[in-house]
């Protein structure tokens, strides 16, 4: 691995490094969902507001595979993956593919993780409260469940890329894949401990009943309603950008290129 890739130091108390224009990056997006033939949604939140769904439809699908990104606008790395996926075309003949590119567009302007309202939109799944949340959420009971869901994040105060899986089946797990895959360009947290729980190797296996947490972030909604495997990706944003970015675009091309 280059290591170029060095803690920066710039996070003190918050996320403090590049930001970016999420609207130039949301066009460069729709611009690659026209050019590659997705299916293209407009998800109404306000009269000043939409959310944009994309829908890749295989000829084949045995999978249905969802992402999302952008749920906390302090968090630039997960849209310029997404970005860099939707340009490079490459997706599996066999899978169906939902994409969200970007979940909290008035966070980012602000630089910071709640919406311009001030609401944490990763907390609000239980009980939505957000008009972001209701909306994304109607719109997920209209789609069928998923095989796996990927939510792109971001830590700033992690030490390198970790990641969480809820997996209650136990199904084949890709957490180790994904760590490998990333090391080669980004450096892991190999803490025992990250965000408080057991940690080991970079992946969190959390021990956790989503119905008696009174909050419940996007990936419980998932697990709960839409999907039995899950996997949050957290690339530690107090490195360089660049890292960041291919630390998540590595972390989902070896979910894709294993589905």
């Amino acid at each position: 691995m280059s290591h170029s890739a060095q803690r920066l130091g710039k996070n003190r108390g918050a996320y403090l490094g590049e930001t970016i224009d999420i609207n130039q990056v949301l066009r460069d997006d729709l611009d690659a969902a026209r050019k590659f033939g997705w299916q293209i949604e407009e998800i109404p939140v306000s009269d000043h507001l939409d959310l944009l769904a994309f829908r890749r439809v295989a000829g084949a699908p045995r999978r249905r595979l969802y992402l999302s990104t952008g749920i906390h606008g302090d968090e630039p790395a997960g849209p310029l993956a997404v970005r860099r996926l939707l340009q490079e075309n490459h997706w599996p003949d066999h899978a169906d593919i939902w994409l969200c590119p970007c979940l909290n567009p008035t966070g980012f302007p602000l630089n910071r993780r709640e919406n311009a309202d001030g609401v944490d939109l990763n907390r609000d799944y239980r009980e939505a409260k957000s008009a972001e949340i209701r909306a994304h959420i109607a719109w997920l009971q209209r789609q069928p469940a998923f095989d796996l869901t990927l939510c792109l994040h971001e830590d700033w105060e992690s030490h390198g890329f970790y990641l969480y899986e809820v997996n209650p089946d136990h199904e084949p797990s890709l957490g180790e894949k994904i760590v490998e895959t990333v090391s080669k360009v980004c450096p892991i947290d190999l803490s025992p401990a990250i965000e408080d729980r057991p940690a080991q190797g970079g992946i969190i296996r959390p021990d956790i009943d989503p119905a008696k947490r009174p909050q419940w972030p996007e990936a419980f909604y998932l697990v709960m309603n839409k999907t039995r495997h899950s996997y949050t990706l957290e690339a530690p944003s107090d490195f360089p950008l660049q890292t960041r970015l291919a630390a998540l675009r590595g972390a989902v091309r070896t979910v894709l290129d294993e589905i």
